[in-house]
């Protein structure tokens, strides 16, 4: 490992990821453990992307921002986990510190852009419930890339920002990151510079994302839920609910681990803490999503079991 201890970062060529200091069986048992998980979460949402493109039906808007979503679910992991795999495996736990601004701008971008691609699907589902007459006209394919592209793009830009200050900063002394990831709090830490315009420049971004996504999610079902007082039908309510349940679901589990951990003034102190956090927003809720919007959505169910047993025919446009 390199030892070079020279102030600046362009200088320094590499950080140490602490992982989990623990006894070998725990590595082991924790190496397989993830690994497991990982392959299941892949699989996971490699089925849901295979079946909307497989199955006619699901040619519509709401599975089209659905398998965008496995995507990024499938990059959301694939950027921390086979690293943190590897350090369990190799205690080598080496990170150039590239790799790590890399590691970090992907795993926030990644991030930013599931938060406003969960306020497009909330969007979706208002034009489906309140406006079903010109909702075809209206969330054409080409409107459907429009908003893709439109979260990809802010999602990048919004931790532009953050990530430019902080190749910026000098670090010295220890070069151990107290995580099995390149996150935010543990590697500003290490640095010997002022790092509040750092830690405000990176609380205004995450407002800016969650905010924005939110009020959107919120107005979206504040409309549907006026909709639907309307409409004096159970049927009615129970199809809407249906459609929107899952999405609910995973709005609730994804922003409140987000909101805790980045909608801060400062970074939190208790990196133990914060590690463990990080694996349920960057590992387990990755992997309950797919197995969310599975179950709890009657095509998908009926997509699977007909793809299962080789009933479904190819897609044809």
């Amino acid at each position: 490992m390199a030892t070079n201890e020279s102030s600046h970062v362009t200088d320094q060529t590499h950080f140490v990821l602490l992982g989990f200091p623990t006894s070998p069986f725990i590595k082991t048992v924790l190496t397989a453990v993830f690994s497991i998980a990982y392959i299941f979460t892949l699989l996971e949402n490699v089925t849901i992307i295979a079946i909307v493109w497989w199955d006619p039906k699901l040619h519509t808007p709401m599975y089209f921002f659905l398998s965008k979503l496995s995507y990024l679910e499938t990059l959301y992991v694939s950027v921390t986990v086979p690293k943190m795999l590897s350090d369990l495996t190799t205690e080598t736990n080496v990170i150039s510190v590239w790799g790590c601004l890399l590691q970090l701008y992907l795993f926030l971008s990644i991030g930013c852009i599931e938060c406003f691609l969960l306020a497009v699907m909330a969007y979706d589902r208002y034009l489906a419930i309140c406006n079903p007459l010109h909702y075809h006209s209206i969330m054409t394919s080409t409107v459907c890339w429009i908003l893709t592209g439109g979260s990809t793009f802010l999602g990048f830009l919004a931790c532009s920002f953050s990530i430019g200050l902080i190749a910026q900063l000098d670090f010295c002394g220890s070069r151990t990151i107290n995580h099995y990831l390149c996150d935010i709090s543990p590697v500003i830490h290490l640095s010997c510079n002022d790092i509040s315009t750092v830690e405000l420049v990176n609380f205004i971004s995450a407002l800016f994302v969650l905010i924005t996504s939110l009020v959107l999610i919120t107005i979206s079902y504040i409309c549907i839920i006026f909709a639907l007082k309307k409409i004096p039908s159970d049927r009615r309510w129970k199809k809407a609910f249906s459609t929107c349940a899952s999405h609910l679901t995973v709005v609730v589990l994804f922003f409140g681990t987000t909101i805790f951990m980045y909608a801060r003034p400062q970074a939190i102190d208790s990196f133990d803490f914060n590690k463990c956090l990080s694996v349920l927003y960057s590992f387990i809720i990755p992997m309950l999503n797919p197995l969310i919007y599975t179950f709890r959505n009657t095509n998908m169910r009926k997509s699977l079991q007909t793809m299962f047993s080789f009933g479904i025919p190819l897609c044809s446009k």
